[in-house]
């Protein structure tokens, strides 16, 4: 975080901004669906009243222990290879975010997601269905217990196939404050021919892809990824946003 004064001597802080170099665009022509969905126009930050600021509250009641285990659902347990997603919510300073409900969601191990829309001959599993919250604890941390999504085809080109991810979602103190983005796994041999890894800059892209961790993987049950989500500053995990993560 930096400082700037203003005309009458106050000093008033400021988040260090990422080089726009290093930013995501919002329209990236090899991911055609952009040209839909990116805006045309600058977008306009509106003020926030006290109802955005201030409400609705997350209470710790509302997200239960069993919310970030997605191997067990409907009474059974999830096909797949079981990983334990895990990792800290930082600020530009590196200070841990406490508070700050995480929220994933995913295809299957066969790359099948538990949605009307998705239409993947892929089998759906009767015991997963993708989906997984949890707040972080008093030093920033998360981690989730889950099964290792599939590649699936999704028609942005031909033989186009998405790499192995894990959708994130973040809120701030409002469901006005939000950033959503991607987690990838190392080394997958998708990487190459996959537009919305691309569309990240080269220098940033490394901050979308987890680490594995032996040390923290469990013997005999589920390997482990290191993931850490950095909201501002020179580290900034890339998200889907065009507001460089001023607010969250």
């Amino acid at each position: 975080m930096t400082g700037t004064t203003s005309a009458g001597g106050l000093h008033l802080p400021r988040y260090h901004r990422e080089d726009a170099a290093l930013r995501t665009p919002v329209g990236f022509p090899d991911y055609r669906s952009t040209a839909l969905r990116a805006p045309l126009r600058t977008p306009v930050d509106l003020p926030q009243r006290l109802t955005e600021v201030t409400g609705p509250v997350l209470g710790e009641d509302r997200v239960l222990p069993h919310d970030a285990d997605l191997t067990l659902r409907n009474g059974g347990e999830a096909v797949g290879q079981r990983i334990l997603v895990h990792g800290r919510v930082l600020d530009s300073d590196g200070r841990p975010v406490p508070g700050a409900l995480v929220e994933v969601w995913q295809a299957n191990a066969a790359g099948r997601y538990r949605h009307v829309g998705d239409s993947f001959p892929a089998p759906l599993d009767p015991h997963f269905d993708g989906l997984g919250r949890v707040v972080t604890d008093s030093l920033g941390r998360y981690e989730f217990m889950t099964v290792k999504p599939g590649a699936y085809p999704w028609g942005n080109h031909h033989n186009a196939w998405r790499p192995a991810h894990i959708h994130f979602s973040l809120f701030g103190r409002a469901f006005t404050q939000r950033l959503v983005t991607q987690m990838y796994f190392p080394d997958d041999p998708l990487f190459g021919q996959d537009p919305i890894f691309n569309a990240m800059p080269a220098a940033a892209r490394h901050r979308a892809i987890s680490r594995f961790s032996l040390e923290r993987s469990q013997d005999n049950w589920a390997l482990a990824f290191e993931w850490d989500i950095v909201l501002r500053g020179a580290e900034q995990t890339p998200f889907e946003t065009d507001d460089d993560g001023d607010v969250a």
